[in-house]
């Protein structure tokens, strides 16, 4: 009995001593993986960052089942929901008949002010070709973090447009948001729009009033309607229609055969002048009077009452368009004097060349 109960004491005392212990732990692993923890959390690392990233880790993301189609694209998980709206289709247009810029207006898909906007741009509806817009409207080939923009900066309700671009070419325009970290969205929809070819149109009638025709000539009716010592206007305009896509513009220019009105039979010219007519015992010129559509007259030929402008074997401008124009009209009119020493003939002529240019 004694040697019972001591087996007993002895059992008891090890178990109620205060000895050491240790546990032995049996990781998830095998040879190609070691995964250091049963639990996933929240399924994310939180303040993961530093100077220079921030990493967003998740676990859990649905590798399965079909969350997309032809008309949709349904995202999963907390990366998703993270992220900014979609932009839908932004307008894209060109409203001026443009050759080398389009306008485009970026939807802002309901995104909050500072959200910034990248736009992706391509000749081949993105299959080799996808540039993108820079900051300063250009294409180019890389997107830098400077060309994402806010809804303001990329010019608002107005919109912007990207220069640049080729005539005669069809581009297709996509749209990515990005409102912080972690919420940079893909592209959305994308909206079409095209260049035109460079254009410029230019006509030229004769005319006392404002009127398309095919006249090409104007009448003193001889030196004998040229009274000595009076100012008389030729009695039709020269018009000019210019319409041009050009980027800036154009111009109008004049110049003449003779430098003035010439006779053969007299041998005598009565020379082109710039000055007042009134003041001057002689002299042949011309002198703008109207413009409109974009055009304005140069100031050379910007005159009133009776003073004129040369019109001698120089070319030189009488209208300008700084922009494009889709409807610039202008003319301008011709006035003679003659002094009473002037010969007497019939065939005074002078044969003026009126040329334009656009600037593209």
């Amino acid at each position: 009995m004694r040697k019972n109960f001591l087996a007993r004491y002895f059992f008891r005392k090890f178990f109620l001593s205060p000895v050491g212990f240790f546990l032995i732990f049996v990781m998830p692993a095998s040879t190609n993986y070691q995964l250091k923890d049963f639990g996933f959390g929240t399924g994310g690392a939180g303040n993961a960052t530093s100077t220079n990233y921030a990493l967003d880790a998740v676990s859990g993301e649905q590798s399965n089942g079909q969350l997309t189609g032809t008309s949709y694209n349904l995202g999963s998980g907390l990366i998703f929901t993270n992220q900014a709206n979609v932009p839908p289709a932004p307008s894209f247009t060109n409203p001026s008949s443009y050759y080398n810029k389009l306008k485009i207006v970026i939807d802002t898909g309901g995104n909050p002010s500072d959200t910034k906007f990248a736009i992706a741009i391509s000749t081949d509806n993105f299959v080799s070709d996808t540039r993108y817009v820079q900051s300063d409207d250009t294409v180019g080939a890389t997107l830098g973090i400077e060309d994402y923009q806010t809804y303001t900066n990329w010019g608002g309700a107005s919109g912007t447009l990207i220069i640049g671009l080729t005539a005669n070419t069809t581009y297709k325009v996509k749209v990515k948001a990005w409102q912080g970290k972690f919420t940079e969205t893909g592209y959305g929809p994308i909206a079409t729009a095209s260049t035109i070819n460079s254009t410029m149109t230019f006509d030229i009638d004769v005319s006392a009033i404002n009127e398309e025709n095919s006249v090409t000539t104007i009448n003193f009716t001889g030196a004998s309607s040229l009274t000595a010592a009076t100012v008389v206007d030729s009695p039709e305009k020269i018009w000019v229609d210019f319409i041009t896509n050009g980027e800036n513009g154009g111009r109008v220019y004049v110049y003449s055969n003779n430098a003035g009105l010439q006779s053969s039979r007299a041998a005598y010219t009565i020379n082109t002048v710039t000055g007042n007519l009134t003041a001057l015992s002689e002299g042949f010129g011309a002198q703008g009077s109207t413009a409109t559509g974009g055009l304005s007259i140069a100031a050379a030929y910007n005159l009133s009452s009776n003073n004129v402008a040369v019109t001698d074997t120089t070319i030189r401008e009488i209208f300008t368009a700084s922009a494009p124009t889709t409807n610039g009209r202008g003319s301008f009119l011709l006035k003679a004097k003659s002094s009473a020493v002037t010969p007497s003939a019939s065939d005074y002529t002078e044969t003026l060349t009126v040329i334009a240019s656009a600037s593209f």
